[in-house]
C-alpha cells in the first residue's frame, strides 16, 4: 500500500481532530486547526515590557523582561488546550504552539536576543509519573523556531513540592523556595536566560527559578509562559 493511501485510509479511520474546536485538520494543520490558532486571545506582552506579567516579578526578583503567549480563562474553549497538553499526553502539541509563541517573541528586541532557552524542572518522581514535563516541549519548539541554544540539564528541582493550584500566593512561595539549583552555573555565566513555564499565576515558581540562577551566576533572566491566568 503506498503512502497517500495509507494516509488517507488512516484519516478515515482515526481524523485528526483541532483541539480546541474539534473540527477535523486539514493535511497541513496540526493539533490545531489554523481558525483557532488565529483567534487565539494573544496578549502581546512581548511588545509591551511594561506588562501584567512583568509587574507580578516587581521588587521581587531581577527579571529584564517577562511575557505570555494567550490568556488563559476557565471555561473558555482554550482551556482544552492546556488540559490536553498537561494531562492528555499530548506533549507534542507544547512543541507546535511553542513555534508559534517563538514566532511572535523574534518580534520583540529584547527578547529575540536572548541566549538560551531553558524550561521550569518537574522534579524527576513528578516527571517520571507524567511521562514528560509540558515545559520541555514548549521550550523545545521555541528554541527551535527562533534557532537558540535549549537547555534542560542545569536548572534542577531538588525537592518535590505539594501542588500549588490551591495555595495563595505567600503558600506558594513557601512551597517552592529552595527547590532549584543549578548543577553547571558556569555554562549560563555571562547570557541572558529565557526561562520557559506552561502557566504563570503568581509567579512563585518562576522567581524561585530566576533567584536561583541569578543568585550562582551573573546572567541575565526573563520569563516567558505560554499563558497567564
Amino acid at each position: 500500500m503506498n503512502i497517500p493511501i495509507l494516509f488517507y485510509l488512516t484519516e478515515l479511520l482515526f481524523p485528526r481532530l483541532c483541539v480546541v474546536c474539534g473540527d477535523k485538520l486539514i493535511e497541513q494543520e496540526q493539533w490545531i486547526c489554523l481558525h483557532c490558532l488565529h483567534h487565539i486571545p494573544r496578549t502581546n506582552f512581548h511588545l509591551e515590557p511594561d506588562n501584567p506579567v512583568a509587574r507580578l516579578f516587581y521588587g521581587r526578583v531581577q527579571i529584564e523582561q517577562a511575557t505570555s503567549f494567550f490568556y488563559f480563562n476557565k471555561g473558555s474553549k482554550y482551556q482544552s488546550l492546556l488540559h490536553n497538553l498537561k494531562y492528555k499526553g499530548m506533549k507534542e502539541l507544547g512543541e507546535e504552539i511553542g513555534k508559534h509563541f517563538g514566532i511572535d517573541l523574534m518580534q520583540s528586541p529584547g527578547l529575540s536576543s536572548v541566549d538560551v532557552l531553558c524550561p521550569v524542572p518537574l522534579h524527576p518522581s513528578k516527571e517520571k509519573k507524567r511521562g514528560y514535563n509540558q515545559s520541555w516541549w514548549i521550550a523545545s519548539g521555541m528554541a527551535k523556531q527562533m534557532n537558540k541554544e535549549f537547555s534542560d540539564n542545569n536548572l534542577k528541582r531538588i525537592t518535590s513540592t505539594e501542588t500549588q493550584t490551591r495555595k495563595n500566593r505567600f503558600e506558594r512561595w513557601q512551597n517552592v523556595e529552595g527547590i532549584f539549583e543549578l548543577t553547571h552555573p558556569e555554562a549560563f555565566s555571562g547570557k541572558h536566560v529565557l526561562l520557559i513555564d506552561d502557566v504563570v499565576t503568581t509567579g512563585s515558581t518562576l522567581e524561585a527559578c530566576a533567584q536561583s540562577i541569578l543568585s550562582k551566576t551573573n546572567a541575565r533572566v526573563s520569563i516567558a509562559t505560554l499563558a497567564t491566568a
